[in-house]
């Protein structure tokens, strides 16, 4: 969310950052390591994490089978949902792509402080005769940051490109500073109103959090109140608060899509379960990996920007994507917009009749390529349910269904407006600070999908989704609601996870 009094200085950043601009992927296909542009059978990543948005592209079958496959076996048809081969039921492996970003840290903080509701409402989800038995779930964690030629010379730390974060944010609180060279945004409040030095992890090294009904990879701590309802809190659910919240030194150019298919490779470390066996898990493995047969996966996108997940760095040096700023055409955020995204329009009022994925220009990785491996991949190829919660940049939801799963029927993505900047968008501390419509049209390329509003005043702004939206769509099939998609301006994200929940819920067996 584009915090009113954090606007300018992201922007700034952007405007700085055009004149720090290296060659870094000039002209290159940094098609980041899951094969081909639509990773149809040979998906295999290698990431380099050296924050340039670069990395090796590696694939091929190896005795019949598509690496794409890794360590997990195709489990029968006949095991139902959430379960696997030898009989484990109520199994949830739940992904969570967090936007690190320099406007992101009020929404880190609301996001945590509603995570032993989560936790609390997966322990709740029955199993398919109906019985509440606690579910057996994996959490990952990691960021939108795939690393960026622009963002390059300021970072601090190397992009995550969707590996995990397993560590108490206490222990890297430096990385609740922004990027910005004057005045960076400063919010350790993300972290330190949920999580009490020296912060809760998971044990032995773990890279997620797991917890059933019986164990869990969590130390035993004192329960405390996180959210400020008097009521003590699990360890696993302090464990969460720590993990979840990431920082906002993350590049401005957020990759979700992309970061969530590289955390999601089946290949990658952390989804190996086989670490004594070189030739199962070339690239090494766990013992307890995030990706499991048969449970049911979840991916939890957070984000108040357009995903920029880039297929060609040489994007950020033609300027025939960038918009201009006072008749001069430099980088901003709109570049993702327009190479992503095209629009019907606009009408007079600057309002375009809808906006829709553009993967023609190839610059961007297609939305198929997310698709396809969620839905083609995953739900078929590995017979997993996929279910997806965004919390992005549209309208409040103002109703939900009245049915199961619940899910929105008013507001939010039904209230979704494509336009152009106006005045009244334009909150007080920005126009103080210079900041007008043409300088917002420049930096974003597309007006706020929602603004939120905190007893009367201006929180902050997002930018409305298309690509991520696409994607979670697509999820829903055969009358079954699979997505739901929230507001990312919401000062309240406990709805959000009860939806996503429901979802889950909803996949094993429909909740009377």
């Amino acid at each position: 969310m584009k915090r009113t009094t954090i606007v300018a200085l992201a922007s700034f950043s952007l405007f700085a950052l055009s004149y720090g601009c290296t060659d870094d992927g000039e002209g290159t296909d940094t098609a980041a390591t899951l094969g081909p542009e639509t990773s149809s059978t040979n998906p295999s990543t290698t990431n380099s994490g050296d924050g340039d948005g670069d990395s090796e592209t590696s694939g091929g079958e190896e005795d019949g089978c598509p690496p794409i496959t890794g360590c997990l076996d195709l489990p029968p048809e006949e095991v139902p949902i959430g379960c696997d081969s030898q009989g484990n039921c109520n199994l949830v492996d739940l992904l969570f792509v967090i936007d690190n970003s320099g406007t992101m840290g009020a929404e880190q903080l609301n996001l945590a402080r509603n995570f032993p509701l989560l936790v609390q409402q997966l322990e709740g989800l029955e199993s398919m005769d109906g019985m509440e038995t606690g579910a057996d779930v994996n959490i990952m964690v990691t960021t939108t940051d795939f690393g960026n030629p622009l963002c390059k010379p300021f970072a601090n730390y190397p992009p995550e490109q969707g590996a995990p974060v397993s560590t108490a944010c206490v222990q890297r609180l430096d990385r609740f500073t922004g990027l910005g060279q004057i005045n960076p945004p400063v919010y350790e409040e993300a972290c330190l109103n949920v999580c009490d030095a020296p912060g809760v992890e998971p044990i032995d090294g773990d890279q997620i959090i797991w917890f059933n009904d019986e164990d869990d990879n969590v130390p035993p701590v004192e329960p405390v109140d996180i959210n400020g309802d008097d009521i003590e809190d699990s360890p696993v659910a302090q464990a969460l608060a720590c993990l979840g919240p990431q920082g906002i030194d993350g590049c401005g150019y957020e990759s979700p899509l992309e970061a969530m298919m590289q955390a999601l490779d089946p290949s990658a470390p952390w989804n190996c379960g086989s670490p004594d066996d070189p030739e199962a898990c070339p690239n090494g493995g766990v013992n307890r990996p995030f990706l499991r047969e048969g449970a049911v996966l979840a991916v939890a996108i957070i984000t108040d920007e357009a995903d920029c997940s880039v297929k060609d760095y040489s994007i950020m040096t033609d300027d025939d994507y960038f918009a201009d700023l006072d008749g001069e055409p430099l980088p901003s955020s709109a570049i993702c917009w327009q190479a992503g995204v095209t629009c019907n329009g606009p009408d007079a009022n600057g309002v375009y009749v809808n906006c829709f994925s553009d993967d023609d220009d190839g610059v961007l990785h297609p939305v198929s390529r997310y698709t396809d491996f969620l839905t083609k991949y995953v739900r078929e190829g590995l017979a997993k349910e996929v279910v997806m919660l965004g919390i992005l940049g549209v309208p409040e939801v103002t109703a939900y269904s009245d049915e199961p799963p619940y899910e929105p029927s008013e507001g939010g993505v039904h209230d979704l407006v494509y336009r152009q900047w106006r005045e009244a968008d334009i909150v007080e501390e920005d126009a103080m600070a210079g900041i007008d419509v043409d300088y917002q049209q420049w930096a974003f390329g597309i007006g706020p999908g929602c603004t939120g509003i905190n007893m009367g005043e201006v929180t902050g702004q997002a930018i409305p989704p298309v690509r991520v939206k696409e994607v979670c769509q697509a999820l829903d099939y055969d009358d079954k609601v699979r997505c739901c998609i929230e507001s990312v301006c919401d000062d309240d994200f406990s709805p959000a996870l009860s939806c996503l929940t429901d979802v889950i819920q909803n996949v094993f067996t429909p909740v009377e």
